[in-house]
């Protein structure tokens, strides 16, 4: 499955921190969109393996790409800078975490994700692992809402994980802030939910359905096709009245890609400031990354998930989907402090100073 060509860049010798600083004020890089003190020195044409040219002599032809990938306006709807989204299965048999179905002992891991210092908590009620059984939207609603309602009353920040318009409308009724779709709207309405409720949401690559999305995983360039599908999803999204400036982007690693693809996505992430949208990274403790490791037990993956989730922090803005809360934050500040990047990580006191 391929659409059109579209001119794609890719951005590469990135430097961070004071040394970033220093090369864009010396005229020798380029800033990268997100807000985090990241710059690339390099530029070149996705996908068709030419040279690389120094980023601040790209040739003109290139300047309206080039613009998405050097700024973009801040995501309405949520506060700026790194976010950890700690993720909340009600489900019994999502692949790290299921089992947790009632509601009380729910509510009391949310509390906990966010003393951790998540500054939003996904609550899933479907499980959307590789063969994962689906549900109605009357069992999600039902598994969610309590939940959801509880915890937005608490003031925590809530994201609703789910691909039904009909869940959709119930969650964002009860207090829900965002809406994390792995299907990318492709319900009937419910785009046009989203957009009456003016909620952020995240628009997930995928292939097919969780059901069937191992057998689409097949592509000529990974990064250059995930692109060109993200960019048709913002299109219908937009076309439906969501404002583009409440689009997040998540490249759906491990959502029919082999474990080689997951990897090509990570180490090319920051060709998705190609797309002009913040971007939602989920790496936690995947299949690819057991491969990877050697670590069979989902729940043991804590470290390579966290090494996983590094190239994300090209983004000052990235929101990380992660079950290890704690350890992630702690990551993160040591990444920062080593980086000299002052953006902060959203929790439960507010924005605290990596580093400090």
């Amino acid at each position: 499955m391929s659409c059109a060509r579209s001119l794609w860049l890719e951005p590469s010798g990135l430097l961070f921190g004071c040394q970033a600083a220093d090369a864009v004020r010396a005229g020798d890089a380029l800033p990268l969109a997100g807000g985090g003190g990241a710059a690339f020195a390099l530029l070149r044409e996705l996908g068709v393996g030419g040279a690389f040219v120094r980023a601040v002599e790209a040739p003109a032809a290139w300047s309206e790409v080039l613009d998405r990938l050097t700024a973009r306006p801040p995501l309405a709807g949520l506060p700026g800078g790194m976010l950890v989204m700690g993720i909340l299965n009600v489900t019994p048999d999502s692949f790290s975490d299921g089992g947790r179905t009632d509601p009380e002992a729910a509510i009391g891991a949310g509390r906990g994700l966010v003393a951790a210092g998540a500054g939003l908590v996904d609550v899933g009620g479907e499980s959307t692992r590789p063969g994962g059984v689906a549900v109605t939207p009357a069992d999600e609603i039902a598994r969610v809402l309590p939940v959801v309602s509880r915890l937005a009353a608490e003031g925590v920040c809530v994201s609703v994980d789910t691909r039904h318009a009909a869940t959709m409308a119930a969650v964002l009724e009860a207090g829900a802030t965002v809406i994390n779709d792995v299907s990318a709207l492709a319900d009937p309405g419910a785009a046009e939910i989203v957009a009456q409720a003016q909620a952020p949401v995240v628009l997930m690559h995928m292939r097919g359905t969780p059901q069937t999305m191992d057998a689409h995983a097949a592509y000529g360039d990974v990064m250059a096709e995930v692109l060109d599908e993200l960019d048709a999803a913002i299109g219908r999204a937009v076309a439906a009245g969501v404002g583009r400036e409440r689009i997040i982007v998540d490249p759906g690693i491990g959502f029919a890609k082999t474990a080689e693809h997951n990897l090509v996505l990570l180490r090319g992430l920051p060709a998705l400031a190609n797309l002009g949208c913040r971007v939602l990274l989920g790496v936690s403790r995947k299949g690819f990354v057991g491969a990877a490791t050697g670590q069979a037990r989902a729940d043991r993956r804590a470290v390579g998930s966290i090494v996983a989730a590094l190239p994300g922090l090209a983004f000052g803005d990235v929101i990380l989907r992660v079950h290890d809360v704690a350890q992630t934050v702690e990551a993160l500040r040591m990444w920062s402090a080593l980086h000299g990047v002052v953006e902060g990580v959203i929790g439960p006191q507010g924005i605290g100073k990596f580093g400090k």
